[in-house]
C-alpha cells in the first residue's frame, strides 16, 4: 500500500506540475516562473498596453495587429493573462486589467515590477462630458484628475479653502425650496509618492499629466479615417474625429446623470469620464515610466434622452480606440527610430 501510494502523489505531483506550465504558455514545466520572466525579458523592453473589459479586448484583438511571441505567447500572473507579442516590430506586453482604480493601479504596477518596460499605453472607452465631443470620437488627454477623492460633509458644514472643488447637493433640490440632509461633498487632492520625490512624503496633486513627447506623437494621428457604422443599420449621424489635449476624469463611479455630468465640465473641465485613466497615469508616474491614455466615447453621460447608449455603441468607440492604438504605436515607432528617446 505505501508503494501505491508514493506512486499516486507522485503521478498527482507530475500532473499539478504540467498544468502549472500549461498555464503559462504550454512551457516546459520544469521552467520557473523566474526563469520564464527572464527569457521573456531578454526580449525587451516593451510598451505596455492595458485595457478594462471584454470587448476593449475583442477590438484590439480584432485589428489583426497584434503577432504572439513565438516562444512565450502569454504568461498568467495573479489571475491575469499578459500577452506578449509585437504591433509594427514594437514589442509589447498586453493586458486586461478589470474595471475600477485599484485593479488599473495593481496591473499597472505588475507590468512595471515584473517585466522590462518602457512605458505604458492605457485604452477603452469613456464617457462624454463636452458637448462638443460626440459618441465614436477618440480623446487622447493631456492630463487626468481624480474626481472620486470625496470628504462627504454634513449640512451645516461648508467646502473651505483646503478643497480643490465643492458640490452643494441642495443646489439640485426639485422643487428647489429647503434643505437637503445629503449636505456637501468637498473634492480633495491626491497624494502623490514618487522616484523623484521625498521618500514617504506625498505631494499633492490635481491633474497627472501624460507623457509630453508621447502626446506630441500622437498629434499626429490627428485626422486619421475613424469607423461610423456600427453595422450596416446602425451608424452615427457623424463622423467620428480623434483630438488630443483635452482633459479627462476618473472615479470608481459609472457617470449616466445630466446634472453631475454638468458639474464636472463646468468644475473641472474635463471631457471624458472614466474609472481607470487616472490610476494609470499615477502608478507609471510614480515609477517614472512614460504614459499616454486613448478613450473612445461610447455614451454622453447621462445628457442622452432615454437609456445609456454604452450598449449601442460601446462596441464602435472600443474599435475606434483600438485602431488608434495601432496608428500610434505605427508613429511611435517612427519616432523612436528617428531619435531612441522614449521620455
Amino acid at each position: 500500500m505505501g508503494q501505491w501510494r508514493w506512486l499516486a502523489l507522485g503521478y498527482y505531483l507530475m500532473i499539478w506540475e504540467l498544468a502549472v506550465g500549461l498555464s503559462i504558455g504550454a512551457l516546459p514545466w520544469k521552467r520557473s516562473y523566474k526563469e520564464i520572466i527572464k527569457q521573456i525579458n531578454g526580449k525587451g523592453p516593451y510598451i505596455g498596453l492595458i485595457t478594462v473589459y471584454p470587448p476593449e479586448e475583442e477590438a484590439f484583438f480584432s485589428t489583426g495587429s497584434f503577432e504572439p511571441d513565438s516562444d512565450y505567447p502569454f504568461l498568467d500572473l495573479s489571475g491575469r493573462r499578459f500577452r506578449v507579442g509585437k504591433v509594427y516590430d514594437k514589442r509589447v506586453i498586453y493586458v486586461k486589467c478589470g474595471v475600477g482604480l485599484i485593479n488599473a493601479a495593481a496591473t499597472t504596477q505588475q507590468l512595471l515590477d515584473v517585466f522590462d518596460m518602457k512605458g505604458i499605453i492605457h485604452f477603452g472607452i469613456a464617457g462624454n462630458i463636452n458637448n462638443s465631443m460626440s459618441i465614436g470620437d477618440v480623446t487622447i488627454p493631456k492630463e487626468f484628475a481624480d474626481t472620486g477623492i470625496w470628504h462627504w460633509l454634513n449640512p451645516n458644514a461648508t467646502v473651505d479653502s483646503d478643497y480643490i472643488a465643492g458640490l452643494d447637493v441642495k443646489n439640485y433640490n426639485v422643487p428647489k425650496e429647503g434643505e437637503n440632509l445629503l449636505g456637501h461633498i468637498g473634492f480633495k487632492f491626491e497624494q502623490f509618492y514618487s522616484d523623484f520625490g521625498k521618500p514617504n512624503t506625498p505631494q499633492p496633486l490635481v491633474w497627472a499629466q501624460v507623457n509630453q513627447q508621447w502626446l506630441h506623437v500622437a498629434s499626429k494621428l490627428q485626422g486619421m479615417e475613424l469607423q461610423q457604422c456600427v453595422n450596416s443599420t446602425l451608424c452615427l449621424e457623424n463622423k467620428p474625429k480623434l483630438v488630443v489635449g483635452l482633459r479627462g476624469s476618473t472615479s470608481d463611479i459609472f457617470v449616466d446623470n445630466a446634472s453631475y455630468r454638468d458639474f464636472l465640465f463646468h468644475t473641472f473641465q474635463v471631457s471624458s469620464s472614466d474609472m481607470e485613466s487616472f490610476a494609470v497615469v499615477m502608478t507609471s508616474l510614480s515609477n517614472s515610466f512614460p504614459v499616454i491614455v486613448i478613450r473612445g466615447l461610447s455614451d454622453i453621460a447621462g445628457g442622452q434622452e432615454g437609456t445609456n447608449t454604452i450598449e449601442l455603441f460601446g462596441s464602435l468607440a472600443a474599435l475606434n480606440t483600438a485602431n488608434s492604438v495601432v496608428r500610434f504605436l505605427k508613429e511611435l515607432k517612427a519616432f523612436d527610430d528617428s531619435s531612441n528617446n522614449y521620455m
